[in-house]
């Protein structure tokens, strides 16, 4: 399950590395916090997509790896678009949480490095390898 929201920028460049490692060797689950992110997630080639609080609290409970920037859970987090019912339920989901350190959010993660985004992506990849 990839998580996105605002304009799904980055679960679009996420699902588009997938597609590029895996090709359609896994399924892919784009859900977003609106409508835009959803549909960005799917035009590069998610299998399926949702949008909204049911959705993601639904869907978190039934996955085995959860994909997503850091705000995805925190509550009132991309400008109040994760609800606290999302952060909560994917924090507590038994899936695997990889989380990308992004957040334009008041929080300081101490001890990680300011890598761009490609890179961030390259080693999400290399972690998703591992696991599966």
């Amino acid at each position: 399950m990839i998580m996105d929201g605002q304009g799904g920028g980055i679960g679009k460049a996420i699902i588009k590395k997938l597609r590029d490692v895996y090709a359609e060797d896994i399924e892919i689950l784009a859900l977003g916090t609106n409508s835009l992110a959803t549909s960005q997630m799917m035009k590069v080639g998610a299998n399926r997509g949702a949008t909204g609080e049911n959705a993601i609290v639904h869907m978190s409970l039934a996955v085995d790896i959860i994909v997503g920037p850091l705000a995805i859970i925190m509550a009132i987090s991309m400008m109040g678009e994760v609800t606290p019912k999302m952060a909560e339920a994917i924090s507590s989901s038994n899936a695997l949480k990889i989380l990308l350190p992004l957040t334009r959010e008041k929080v300081t993660l101490l001890g990680v490095s300011d890598e761009p985004l490609p890179h961030l992506i390259e080693r999400l990849i290399k972690t998703i390898q591992e696991v599966l």
